[in-house]
């Protein structure tokens, strides 16, 4: 019996990975600053050209007569909305004598309750003193009708006290009445008659007695509501001072322009899915990354750091390695960093020509890629003594571009393999894809990528241990080493008479057949 045993399936890609997120969105930096600072600025211009009104403020002391220890601000929040009323904002006008319109008088105002007993109310004006002048007839049109709401409160349950007393005192004469009509008998049924009406009589005085002091209760209440209820912070001009408001606009701008700046870069980042991380870039285009480099700044070299100087050195013994192993030509194919490629190109040469002539092809017209097709004329010798008619074979080193609009026929002559030049964060992940399927249809094998200004944080892993043969430290690098110590090696002829020359057939590098697998 034999069993058949299926690979385990890869784990499946997470719709967003918050590490690539993450770095994508600070490599954004510049983005998310830019939008701090706009926002900082922002907030300072509002501060300076739109200062606000001149403001006055007054506290007033409310007295409820419902007042609780447990109240949880229900009172206090009914008075903020007596406040904004018409009849408060018009009983204030017709104090100051103004024209306006109590609804537009509103808008000038605003309370708020501090504590269950204590209301804050904030106006503005066109000068201080009319903002001063608003806040007293406001707070004073708002004591004067909340004493008059106490004061008919009281009044109405007063009223309604003595009236429930007097219609106890008609009753009361009622049974008076009655008991007077009976007259004194010898009858036990007459008897227990007369002494439920003295008993209903005791009880209508009691309750004639408790309605009187009820009602004394009531009117004696109010006058401690009145009193109670007053200006306790006179009307005056809230300060304002420019440096403490452009400061605390300022800092709330910054604040509301940071968080706007990453939000965006964050949408951005995941709209536009260009890879950061070196195990992304390596996974895309199917080759493992061999060297990491700064972007070259435009100052001179003398002025670089040493870490950068020592970063361009190893790398440069390193491609000149590749180069000099090789029994094909070699090119440099950039993505996003032209200048940075003709610079590792320019070194390599560089380091080349003190062993022998170099040849180096410069597929790049200007700042960007070439548009045409390439012609073989068109080749520099970078160095040597023999150069390139000696009788030493010289070294071939071509400079390209896998940019949009590239023609990838002409990659091939460039050279027989490649190392790619991508610039971190430069291209979607289905660009990178699709350099490494043309690649792979004109059987261009990738030596290995050089990952240009990666992110310094990036801690994965860029090494393809499943990937293609070709690479660096893959079998075909010692397998021409053993040929070319060993063996002949095969010699191609060249292209003659716009002939292109016969190509063997390299091993094509496995590419995933979906950005979803090269992610």
């Amino acid at each position: 019996m034999t069993t058949r045993t299926t690979p385990d399936a890869p784990p499946a890609a997470p719709l967003i990975d918050l590490h690539s997120l993450v770095a994508a969105v600070r490599r954004r930096r510049r983005l998310w600053c830019s939008m701090a600072l706009l926002g900082l600025l922002a907030g300072v211009a509002i501060a300076v050209l739109l200062p606000p009104p001149p403001t006055a403020m007054t506290k007033v002391l409310v007295a409820h007569r419902e007042d609780q220890p447990n109240d949880t601000g229900t009172l206090i929040r009914t008075d903020v909305a007596l406040l904004e009323t018409t009849r408060i904002a018009g009983a204030a006008l017709r104090s100051l004598k103004s024209p306006e319109k109590p609804e537009d008088f509103m808008e000038d105002y605003r309370g708020s309750g501090l504590t269950n007993n204590l209301l804050r109310i904030d106006v503005t004006g066109d000068s201080e003193a009319e903002a001063v002048a608003r806040a007293g007839a406001l707070a004073d049109a708002f004591v004067a009708d909340h004493v008059r709401r106490m004061w008919e409160a009281a009044k109405a349950e007063a009223k309604a006290l003595l009236d429930q007393r007097d219609r106890m005192r008609d009753e009361l004469a009622e049974v008076n009445g009655a008991i007077g009509d009976r007259s004194p008998e010898s009858d036990p049924e007459a008897s227990a008659s007369i002494e439920t009406l003295f008993a209903r009589r005791a009880e209508l005085n009691s309750r004639i007695a408790d309605f009187d002091q009820r009602a004394a209760e009531a009117r004696t209440g109010t006058p401690q509501v009145v009193v109670g209820t007053r200006i306790v912070d006179a009307p005056r001009a809230v300060p304002h001072s420019l440096p403490r408001a452009a400061a605390a606009d300022a800092a709330i701008g910054l604040v509301l322009g940071l968080v706007l700046g990453i939000a965006l870069a964050a949408v951005g980042a995941v709209v536009a899915d260009r890879p950061v991380l070196r195990r992304e870039i390596a996974a895309n285009l199917g080759a493992s990354v061999i060297a990491e480099l700064r972007r070259a700044p435009r100052r001179p070299a003398r002025w670089q750091s040493r870490r950068t100087r020592a970063a361009g050195e190893r790398l440069t013994a390193t491609l000149a390695r590749a180069v000099r192993g090789c029994a094909e030509p070699v090119s440099l194919l950039e993505l996003g960093c032209a200048r940075d490629t003709r610079a590792i190109a320019r070194n390599v040469a560089e380091a080349l020509s003190a062993e022998g002539p170099v040849v180096v092809v410069d597929g790049l017209s200007g700042p960007g890629p070439a548009d045409g097709p390439l012609d073989p004329a068109d080749t520099t010798e970078g160095g040597g003594e023999g150069g390139a008619s000696g009788t030493a074979r010289p070294c071939r080193l071509g400079v390209g571009s896998v940019a949009p609009g590239t023609a990838w026929t002409d990659l091939p002559y460039l050279g027989d393999r490649t190392v790619l030049v991508v610039r971190a964060g430069h291209g979607s992940a289905a660009w990178l894809h699709t350099v490494a399927r043309q690649l792979a249809d004109q059987r261009v094998p990738v030596i290995g990528v050089v990952l240009i200004d990666p992110d310094p944080r990036d801690r994965t892993d860029g090494a393809l241990w499943d990937g293609a043969r070709t690479a660096l430290r893959g079998h075909d690098e010692r397998l021409d080493r053993r040929n070319g110590a060993g063996g002949a090696r095969t010699e191609r002829p060249a292209r003659q008479n716009g002939t292109a020359r016969p190509r063997p057939q390299a091993p094509a590098a496995r590419v995933p057949d979906s950005d979803q697998e090269a992610r």
